[in-house]
């Protein structure tokens, strides 16, 4: 692909992907000299026809902030992306076959926002004095590019390799907890999958907050009360497959789970 940017021909790109039900070739092997910034500006493309559609923008998921999942996509900074009113799965129930492409999953601490958070020097402690609770939460990351054959530009154009995620527990004051030592465990079949704890994300998942608040600044965006923000994976992602079934347990938060049918 060669001549000048167009956000829009690399959104139709992805947007291929979910209409064949098969993953695309790597939009930086389509546009080699593809940068940060222009990958971000095929994800607000991306989000902009979804919104258009009427889907609703109910919060921001921030990815890449763990040393297992950066070295897993041989990265070095976080990303993020949107989460949309369609992507919430209830807390126990069934993703139904087809409607991802290539699953995995990531326990991870969701922060419910009480007040907006404005770039750019937001800190940790903005984000736990603007936090309402937080909960326990399952992302079910995906990608609309095969094989997960991704650089940084990649997953960020595809909205951050969002595809579903869950909320799960009881909401818990950030001030009743430390969450850089808040532990979780993660199930797969009843089996321990991985294990991970709050510190993984950034050194501290608020942290992970207050860089996506101050990232956000950038692109004139606003960390709105009432949103969901999930805050980052604790530890390297697990694949799943037609029948698993998934389950979190994150100290003081509680459960969350769900199923692949």
């Amino acid at each position: 692909m060669s001549g000048q940017f167009n956000a829009a021909v690399l959104a139709d790109h992805l947007e291929e992907a979910v209409r064949t039900g098969k993953g695309v070739a790597p939009l930086t092997e389509l546009w080699p000299d593809l940068t940060v910034e222009q990958a971000y500006a095929v994800q607000l493309e991306t989000i902009r026809r979804k919104t258009a559609a009427g889907c609703r923008i109910v919060g921001k998921k921030i990815g890449l902030t763990s040393k297992a999942m950066q070295q897993l996509l041989k990265v070095d900074q976080p990303d993020y992306g949107h989460l949309l009113d369609d992507m919430v799965v209830e807390n126990g129930g069934v993703i139904e076959p087809g409607r991802l492409l290539q699953p995995r999953v990531e326990g991870e601490i969701a922060f419910v926002l009480k007040k907006d958070l404005t770039g750019p020097r937001v800190t940790a402690t903005d984000v736990l004095l603007a936090t309402d609770y937080v909960l326990p939460a399952l992302e079910i990351v995906d990608s609309r590019v095969a094989d997960w054959k991704i650089k940084l530009q990649d997953t960020i154009a595809d909205n951050a390799s969002s595809g579903l995620y869950v909320l799960g527990g009881k909401p818990v004051k950030p001030s009743d907890i430390d969450l850089t030592l808040t532990g979780m465990v993660l199930y797969q079949n009843g089996e321990i999958a991985n294990t991970g704890v709050g510190a993984a994300a950034l050194g501290n998942p608020a942290a992970c907050v207050a860089w996506l608040a101050n990232k956000l600044h950038e692109f004139g965006i606003v960390l709105k009360a009432g949103e969901v923000i999930l805050s980052g994976a604790l530890s390297a992602a697990v694949w799943a497959k037609p029948g698993d079934h998934f389950r979190a347990r994150i100290a003081h938060l509680g459960e969350v789970s769900v199923s692949f049918a």
